[in-house]
């Protein structure tokens, strides 16, 4: 039996006009107008039996059409009010009432129009409760993904399609204090029920560290401290090696494009770094490697014989004409010295000793497949079947060198699925918190910033095709990089109130849905609005509360102010700040 058993004398209205995927419905019963709204849903006969077709209302107008009468009707005062009521609807789906030995299937498509004159009935009650139990039906085996409740209708759980999530990549967007970091908490406790679940989580400010249990693994890039105490893999703690960096970065980095020398720095540079990756390989060991080596080969080197062989040739002399051993100044003769200033000052720089000053063990060959299963292996692969969502804490890097560092990571994972054979590739999802910091819009000439972005550019474009999903999260869409954004097919959009950062979004809707960009800044704490391939039904979802609650740094001010004994470290303050280090 269909779920909606409506009879004539309940329609709203009747359809006067019909668009490709929109309907404007007449409505002659002014108190039902009254108790419509935009955004709430309606429902319309469709020209094929056993359907209905499901729109939202997107506009309500009452325009008074006063037709004066002639003088022998009426008085020069008189006039007849014609109501225009008219309700504009988007059509979005269509029940079917079978399909098979299914009864009541949503489908997003338009297999037909409603007809002129067709009624139109707007969907409360009993039966908006009963339609929104149709749309949480997901088939699917096992746990199912889930942020809340709808909104129209609190007791209807709404349910995502987790496979498009992922596939088709998403946007959590919001401003501070919206809920953004509650709704990522939210959909993390949803991965850690999958016993091979597999996800990186990049968290910049260790806001993520309360997030505990058998299904989370934390991860920390190294500080000063950790350098000092020659903390590594096994105690949580994660070095990134100079050897590591693709030569983009390289460049990035150590060459000042500014110098009238940065063609010559780039390319001995390469050359010197090249040879002495090359060395470092044993020809009847690693064969296969020399045979196709480039200098984005991920293998260890010492930067120390790297700087040798720079301050050589920048002092290097040469025989001239006459014979003189050393009678004239070499090719790179005190052309590279700014290049090996700027290598010095980064290697001896405690903020970057992640990077410049590795243990031991990080110069290995096989030290790369230990950090690799550790960031990127499925919770079924990890010892003692845990740890399947990664959260790697950022909060002590550099926001200089943090672009290139995410990225970095970013790079290792996409390289290391898209060299996996197909039928051994497990899905990893990568989760970007405060994306803007490091998939900027705005690029500055030369900066590490367009390495970072290219990276994620391609992840978001060919992701897909090696098992790859992208989730980027940000307070500020308006600032982060367009062609990343538009490879989202998934939106989670908590409440924005910046009118840079609600275009970005509005642009992210389809065209029929343009109006539910109004409601974004006027979202409920904790509520979000939910569209995309993920969601059967475009609406409005009250976020439930996750297990574990992220540290969003939310201070309370006034009660703060109001306590009765003051808080403060300030000496400890001061001397984390001079160590470069919170621990």
């Amino acid at each position: 039996m269909s779920i909606f058993n409506f009879s004539d004398t309940e329609a709203l209205g009747s359809v006067i006009s019909v668009d490709t995927a929109a309907a404007t419905i007449r409505v002659d019963d002014l108190d039902r107008l009254k108790r419509l709204q935009v955004n709430r849903l309606v429902v319309l006969q469709s020209s094929k039996p056993g359907q209905h077709l499901i729109g939202i209302v997107v506009k309500i107008t009452r325009k008074p059409d006063n037709q004066e009468l002639g003088d022998e009707e009426a008085g020069d005062d008189e006039f007849i009010p014609n109501e225009n009521n008219l309700v504009k609807t988007t059509l979005i789906g269509t029940l079917l009432d079978r399909v098979g030995r299914e009864k009541n299937v949503f489908r997003r498509t338009l297999e037909t129009v409603p007809e002129i004159d067709a009624n139109c009935f707007s969907l409360e009650g009993e039966r908006l409760t009963r339609f929104m139990q149709v749309i949480s039906n997901v088939k699917t085996e096992g746990p199912k993904l889930s942020l809340g409740n709808f909104t129209l209708d609190d007791e209807a759980i709404a349910y995502l399609n987790g496979n498009k999530l992922f596939q088709r990549h998403a946007i959590i967007v919001g401003s501070t204090g919206s809920g953004k970091s509650w709704t990522t908490a939210r959909l993390l406790d949803q991965i850690a029920e999958l016993s091979q679940a597999n996800t990186v989580l990049f968290d910049i400010h260790g806001e993520y560290r309360p997030l505990t249990g058998k299904a989370f693994k934390h991860l920390r890039v190294a500080g000063p401290s950790d350098i000092e105490h020659k903390r590594g893999l096994a105690d949580g703690v994660l070095h990134l090696p100079y050897w590591l960096l693709g030569y983009e970065a390289l460049v990035s980095m150590f060459v000042d494009r500014s110098d009238q020398n940065a063609p010559n720095q780039s390319m001995v540079m390469t050359r010197t770094i090249v040879n002495m990756k090359k060395a470092k390989l044993d020809p009847k060991e690693h064969g296969d490697i020399l045979s196709n080596f480039t200098i984005d080969s991920p293998v260890p080197f010492d930067l120390s014989d790297v700087l040798s062989e720079l301050g050589r040739l920048d002092e290097e002399r040469v025989a001239d004409s006459r014979g003189k051993p050393d009678g004239k100044a070499g090719d790179y003769n005190g052309k590279l010295s700014r290049l090996i200033g700027r290598l010095e000052a980064k290697r001896n720089d405690r903020r970057l000793a992640f990077l410049f000053q590795p243990p031991k063990e990080c110069m290995d060959m096989a030290w790369l497949e230990r950090m690799v299963h550790e960031i990127s292996a499925g919770r079924g692969a990890q010892e003692g079947a845990e740890g399947g969502i990664k959260i790697i804490d950022f909060s002590e890097v550099p926001s200089d060198v943090l672009p290139l560092m995410v990225s970095l990571l970013a790079q290792i994972i996409f390289s290391t699925s898209l060299w996996t054979k197909s039928e051994e590739r497990h899905p990893i999802a990568i989760m970007c918190d405060e994306a803007h910091l490091y998939i900027p819009e705005r690029l500055q000439a030369d900066s590490s910033d367009s390495v970072a972005v290219e990276i994620f550019e391609r992840i978001a474009k060919e992701g897909r095709k090696y098992g790859i999903g992208l989730v980027v999260i940000s307070q500020r869409p308006s600032e982060v990089n367009r062609t990343v954004l538009s490879q989202c097919n998934n939106v989670v959009a908590m409440r924005l109130s910046n009118g840079d950062d609600q275009s970005v979004i509005k642009r992210l809707l389809p065209e029929s849905l343009g109006s539910f960009g109004d409601l974004l800044p006027v979202l409920d704490i904790g509520e979000a609005l939910v569209v995309g391939d993920a969601s059967l039904l475009p609406t409005r979802v009250r976020i439930a509360e996750p297990k574990m609650k992220p540290d969003s740094q939310t201070v309370a001010f006034w009660d703060r102010w109001n306590e009765a004994e003051p808080k403060s470290d300030t000496a400890n303050s001061i001397r984390s700040w001079r160590r470069q280090s919170m621990n």
